[in-house]
């Protein structure tokens, strides 16, 4: 690992904690609830409109980096305020890059039965748009795209409207354009004339174009899929740092000092989606879920409880997969401040939002999500037992290389290519530096790698 900079470390350590006022909230531990709850929550959910759903996706953020998780290197309010009148998941997992974590969210399944090509999603996919659109929803894809293929991929894919970077999957990042500063947009089956944009943010005009689909919308039930560019590399100057005026996006700054201004802005960007969903009366019955498709990058270092914490995007630690995941559903359905420490997995997030929207998804395939919906709605529930990953990333550089395992919350075993076995304990060994063997093995320990290894016996191509 390389040592952090100068001006790493004086961004590291000069950073002023900030004061977390005491809360209020009663804060929960979630727990299977009673049937009378259950009852209870199935009289409110049968209101005259289904609850309105937006799934925001940041690029390169951990589960270090939102305050409420106990960070105190950046100013997250507005993903606090989410986990703060909804419900916070400790572990929800991830793949260690995007394209396979983007592939795992939208189409609710594992790697193996439909990732082949980084960045390139076939037109046939069932996805969250083409779930909701079954269910009646108006959709909007907005942000990052990378699942190629441009308008008739957009469309195909389920989404009624959009307003998008990276529409194709190019081999020449450069080509792509900016993602922050003068950035290239692609609305309407065309990129917008590079002139129209000089100046300007492309979280900007995305989260613009966002609320103008609400205000449009607002009569219909509505799905959202906001992938921000933020905050994935360059790490740069956002418009509201001094430095922005004078920036030259192709000059390719990427100082990991603007990190933390990143993080604020892609704050901020949320919290005028919420304000403007609380401007039209929509806020009470819109469910919100933010999460991050991967861990932080390396070299970006955060401070979680006194702890300096290096982020591991690309690597299959718990650093690379551990993301955040905040859920509200404010309509008296979710308890506020509730914490849920059961184990999620992003094929999930399909299955729950199919519950959500009373959606039929028989046709579409082997589908690997568990629903969390009765976790959110307080009504009986069995967790996930196990989370697993078949992580193939398909890039083109040095560490691309098949790697599968399956975890709880404390254990994980890994099967190698060989078809040995590799088993970690994750809490006391986070990055993974001794396997445990065999004869070491506690009879739980056992119990637990012998049921491991039947699973991923059972699963895979």
């Amino acid at each position: 690992m390389k040592p952090p900079t100068r001006r790493s470390l004086i961004y590291l350590f000069g950073i002023i904690a900030i004061a977390m006022a005491a809360s209020c909230k009663r804060i929960e531990t979630l727990s299977p609830a009673s049937e009378s709850l259950a009852a209870h929550n199935k009289a409110l959910l049968a209101g005259p409109t289904k609850p309105n759903v937006i799934v925001i996706l940041a690029d390169d953020i951990g589960y270090e980096v939102p305050a409420v998780n106990g960070g105190i290197s950046y100013q997250t309010p507005n993903i606090d305020q989410i986990a703060n009148t909804g419900m916070r998941f400790t572990q929800c997992r991830a793949s260690p890059l995007c394209s396979p974590s983007r592939f795992a969210l939208m189409t609710g399944k594992y790697n193996f039965r439909n990732y082949t090509t980084w960045g390139v999603m076939g037109q046939n996919e069932q996805t969250l748009a083409t779930l909701f659109k079954s269910a009646g929803y108006t959709t909007l894809a907005a942000g990052k795209w990378q699942f190629d293929g441009g308008d008739a991929s957009i469309h195909a894919l389920g989404f009624d409207d959009y307003s998008v970077w990276n529409p194709y999957e190019i081999a020449s990042s450069g080509s792509q354009g900016s993602n922050y500063k003068d950035p290239k947009v692609y609305q309407n089956g065309a990129y917008e004339p590079d002139t129209s944009n000089l100046g300007k943010y492309s979280d900007d005009i995305f989260t613009d174009y966002v609320k103008n689909f609400i205000e449009v919308n607002q009569a219909n039930n509505f799905f959202i899929y906001y992938a921000t560019c933020l905050c994935h590399a360059p790490y740069s100057p956002t418009p509201d740092d001094p430095a922005f005026a004078t920036w030259n996006p192709a000059d390719r700054l990427n100082d990991t000092a603007y990190f933390s201004s990143m993080v604020r802005y892609m704050d901020k960007k949320i919290g005028e989606i919420i304000t403007k969903l609380q401007e039209l009366g929509l806020y009470e019955n819109t469910v919100i879920l933010f999460s991050g498709d991967n861990g932080t990058p390396h070299h970006i270092f955060s401070v979680v409880d006194s702890t300096a914490v290096e982020g591991g995007k690309g690597s299959t630690l718990e650093a690379g997969i551990h993301v955040p995941l905040v859920v509200s559903w404010p309509n008296g359905i979710t308890s506020p401040g509730t914490i849920n420490n059961n184990l999620i997995d992003f094929p999930d997030i399909m299955a729950t939002c199919a519950d959500i929207a009373e959606a039929d998804v028989s046709g579409f395939g082997t589908l690997d999500g568990i629903s969390f919906y009765n976790q959110l709605t307080g009504a009986a529930y069995t967790p996930r037992p196990w989370s697993y990953n078949y992580y193939n990333p398909h890039t083109n550089s040095g560490n691309n290389k098949l790697r599968e395992w399956v975890q709880d919350s404390t254990y994980k075993l890994y099967i190698t290519v060989n078809n040995n076995y590799r088993f970690y304990n994750i809490k006391n060994d986070p990055n993974e530096l001794a396997a445990i063997k065999k004869r070491n093995m506690t009879p739980g320990e056992k119990t637990i790698y012998n049921n491991f290894k039947s699973i991923l016996t059972t699963m895979g191509p």
